[in-house]
């Protein structure tokens, strides 16, 4: 936080925090995998010391951010790189990967205006504008929707993706520092054979591996695995499971710009799989979330006027309507009304809003993993294990990074949304090669292939 709130603001801010993820993310994701942590207050002279202490660790991209050193107030949570929901033995070597999967489907509202986000999804275009803006050096292949497919072949392809491409989308740490993925925007720890050998010990404990590019390549695959089996592992029962924010079978399942289905549909493959994710996994979980968006930007936007138009006649509503909070049980049961229909209520578009905040915090959010070796009798019943060729692992998933996104960022994102799909259809989708397009109509009739689950 800035130094320029008064402390009672950087409190109730720092609580909204805490609620949001005690009473609405919990909901969606289950006890055990929201860390919400607590507000703590500090003394002053701790926190400058701080500060001074860690300014140099900073990633410059975060130095123009001032740390708040004036209110006392704070967030105290677990280090997810070092200690998980089950207690692992301390003195084993700890694995963690953090993902940012982003959102993992293509708009199903009829308020899109531009069909090609219809086809091609929000990650997929928005690379294009990164890189054209220097954020990025290059496009990564990693496809969101291939990695909530469900389909192992899909999410393993998605994984190396993010693998080769890290960007913000991907950092692994060993007990707790970071050996790969992005320092900074263009400062990445990408090198495979230097993960390779960190990753070893983990994988092939009995050091029987040759050294050399297969080994790197083995590992690599070994760590691939790993991570699909946590993902599509079951998490506990949570309370927004029944929740139908959308038949999967509303939108489609692949994305064009996927280098997986270019791929395909090049080798004349023209079933795209999606064997549907298993019900209780924490990517199921955080697609249903993300769906919350039912309406897309486009759709969001007039009622977002809307609502801002009631706000200018009676500024009451805004704490009537809990915009800024409290994020409790009533705010989540707002959630729970799935209707489209637009009555041309205040009430409407509040909720709508409400939601889409909810949606955008979803595909915003990052998976943790953490994965400790064990050994065979070592593994108890109430732990979850994974298995790889040579190696076994305790392991735990959480969400993290679920703050709310703020009221005020919505017209920041309808502007985005339509500068990132301009650029697109100027500068990609015109060069495009016509021939993928026509493959693509070819076989467009048979692409969705859905299992119930």
């Amino acid at each position: 936080m800035e130094d320029c709130f008064a402390p009672e603001e950087i409190l109730r801010h720092l609580q909204n925090i805490v609620d949001f993820g005690k009473h609405v993310m919990k909901q969606f994701f289950g006890e055990k995998y929201v860390h919400y942590g607590e507000v703590v207050q500090l003394p002053l002279d701790f926190v400058k010391q701080l500060c001074l202490k860690i300014q140099s660790e900073r990633p410059e991209s975060r130095c123009d951010k001032d740390l708040d050193t004036l209110s006392g107030y704070a967030m105290c949570l677990p280090n997810l790189t070092r200690l998980q929901t089950y207690h692992f033995v301390e003195h084993r070597p700890i694995l963690c990967v953090e993902i940012k999967p982003k959102c993992g489907f293509i708009p199903f509202s009829s308020h899109v205006s531009q069909e090609i986000k219809h086809k091609v999804c929000r990650y997929c275009m928005h690379q294009h504008l990164k890189v054209a803006n220097g954020k990025w050096k290059r496009l990564s292949k990693y496809c969101p929707l291939d990695l909530f497919s469900g389909n192992k072949q899909r999410m393993h392809f998605a994984l190396k993706s993010l693998l080769q491409e890290a960007q913000n989308n991907l950092k692994i740490f060993k007990n707790g520092e970071l050996i790969y993925g992005c320092k900074d925007d263009q400062d990445s720890l990408s090198d495979w054979n230097e993960l390779a050998r960190h990753l070893k010990p983990f994988f092939f404990p009995a050091n029987g591996m040759v050294s050399g590019p297969h080994c790197t390549r083995t590992i690599i695959k070994e760590l691939i695995h790993v991570i699909t089996m946590t993902l599509l592992s079951s998490t506990d029962a949570c309370r927004a499971g029944n929740m139908k924010t959308v038949p999967i079978s509303r939108g489609r399942s692949y994305c064009e710009a996927s280098a997986f289905s270019k791929e395909l549909v090049r080798n004349g493959k023209n079933k795209m799989e999606s064997s549907g994710l298993p019900r209780g996994c924490l990517l199921y979980k955080t697609l249903q979330a993300q769906m919350l968006d039912m309406l897309d930007i486009e759709g969001l936007y007039p009622l977002y006027n809307r609502v801002e138009q009631c706000l200018e006649e009676f500024p009451e509503e805004r704490s009537t309507s809990q915009i800024d909070g409290p994020y409790n049980e009533a705010f989540y049961e707002k959630l729970l009304d799935l209707s489209t229909e637009d009555d041309g209520t205040e009430a409407f578009a509040f909720t709508k809003v409400q939601q889409y905040r909810v949606a955008m915090t979803a595909k915003d959010c990052s998976i943790m993993i953490s994965l400790s070796p064990c050994l065979q009798d070592e593994c108890s019943a109430q732990r979850p294990v994974v298995l790889a060729s040579k190696s076994r692992f305790t392991f735990s998933v959480s969400v993290l990074d679920l703050d709310l996104k703020p009221y005020e960022s919505i017209p920041h994102q309808y502007k985005l949304d339509g500068k990132i799909v301009n650029y697109y259809l100027k500068n990609v989708q015109a060069k495009d090669d016509p021939v993928m397009s026509n493959l693509f109509k070819e076989n467009e009739d048979c692409t969705l292939v859905l299992h119930k689950v």
